[in-house]
Formats: structure tokens, sequence, C-alpha cells
């Protein structure tokens, strides 16, 4: 398992993205040598130096500091839509290879080089600026319906330097079965199934956990699937 590439976005403006500011960090480009990686703090901005984060609604802070997607998830979306993808072209900080990003549990460790230590924290959930990047037809929709998965964002647990080519390792693992692609499908398509994420709680990310606790409470945990449906609910960007 190998940190593929690091990856850093300026800050510009774009017609695309509902952010106040009316700018995005999402066009995110590797860069050479070794790149710090801290915990922002409650409210900041994402944890990788260099790295501009413009929507502090939907990402940055303690609990989305980096977000990671797999080679082989943009190898995927390559042979789909027939266009090449290089590291960063998903807006992600770390690319890896070898790493089985979705099916990483909630909660779980990864060691990069001899430092930095991320917590997985839940899966991407895709916005209109993601969708405009990316320039294809019913992106939202089709992102979250692919076997590829949303790739995993993280916490900093403990800081320090990265770079590409360095080794990955999976240093911890709860004990629960609650995977990066089960939350994301719970977030976005089955929401009955939003109850049993809950194991993870002390682990999700904050927008992910209060969807699941909110819908937990109107709903509960048994006999939820018709309710909601007539509820109408949409899930977050």
């Amino acid at each position: 398992m190998e940190l593929l590439s690091v990856n850093v976005g300026q800050s510009r403006p774009v017609t695309y993205t509902n952010a106040p500011s009316g700018r995005t960090g999402i066009d995110k480009r590797p860069v050479d040598g070794p790149v710090r990686v801290d915990a922002p703090a409650p409210g900041g901005a994402g944890g990788v130096a260099g790295d501009a984060v413009c929507d502090l609604r939907f990402h940055g802070g303690p609990d989305r500091a980096v977000y990671a997607f797999a080679r082989e998830d943009l190898d995927t979306w390559e042979a789909e839509l027939g266009r090449a993808f290089a590291p960063g072209s998903f807006g992600e900080n770390l690319t890896t290879l070898g790493l089985d990003v979705n099916n990483a549990l909630i909660g779980e460790r990864w060691r990069i080089g001899d430092e930095v230590v991320l917590e997985v924290t839940g899966g991407r959930i895709p916005c209109r600026t993601f969708a405009g990047f990316v320039e294809e037809d019913g992106w939202v929709r089709r992102f979250n319906g692919s076997a590829a998965g949303p790739g995993a964002l993280l916490r900093v647990i403990v800081p320090g330097e990265v770079r590409a080519g360095d080794r990955m390792e999976i240093a911890h693992r709860p004990a629960h079965g609650i995977t990066v692609a089960r939350l994301h499908h719970a977030a976005t398509a089955d929401r009955s199934l939003l109850p049993e994420t809950l194991v993870a709680a002390e682990w999700m990310e904050s927008g992910l956990l209060e969807l699941a606790r909110t819908y937990t409470e109107k709903y509960g945990r048994k006999d939820a699937e018709d309710d909601a449906a007539r509820d109408g609910a949409e899930h977050p960007e």
C-alpha cells in the first residue's frame, strides 16, 4: 500500500459552486517533496498545507481534514467515461495505491510514512461544485451509485509530513462492520440503514453523524423505510 500522490488546490472563482464565496479549491494538482499535514481547529480549513478549502460548511475542520481517493477507482472512472483522470482529479488530497479505501471501517486508522496517522470518518457526498468540475451529465447520481465508491474523509490523529511514495499501512481497525461504502449507501440510497451506522458514531464526521441521528430520532430503528420515503427528505450535499 502506497501514497501515490499528494495533491493541493488553489482558491479560484467559478460559476458552478454554491459556496458563499463563489470560489473553490477542488482543482487539485500533485506536489513534490514533503507536505505538512495537521489537524485544523474547529471551524478551520483543511489539514494539508497549501490546500485551499473554500466552503467550510461541507469541507475542512477536524473530522474532514483530508480526503483520500484510490487510484484504482480513478481507473474505473477512466474506463467508464473514456477520459483520463490524473491524481487529484476528483479533488482528493491523497491518491492511494493498493489500499481498499471504500471498504475501510469508520474509525480505521492509517499510518503514512514514519509520522502521520489518519482516521477514517466517512465518505464524500458529492455536491454541485464536484458535478460542475467534472462536467458529466447526472454526475451526482452516477457518483453515488458507482461501485467505484466515494473515497474517504479523514481526521488527523498524529500530524507530520507525507510525500508521494510513502508506504501506507492499516494501524487499527475498530470492532464494528460499518465501512465507508456502507455508510455512504445508507446516506444516499437507503436511509433505513442509517440507524445501524450509529455503532460507529464516535468516529463519524459531523454531517453524516447528524444525518444518522436525526433520521433515527424521527423514524426509530425499525419499520422506518416507508415513512422516510413518504417524507421525501433529500440527502445533504
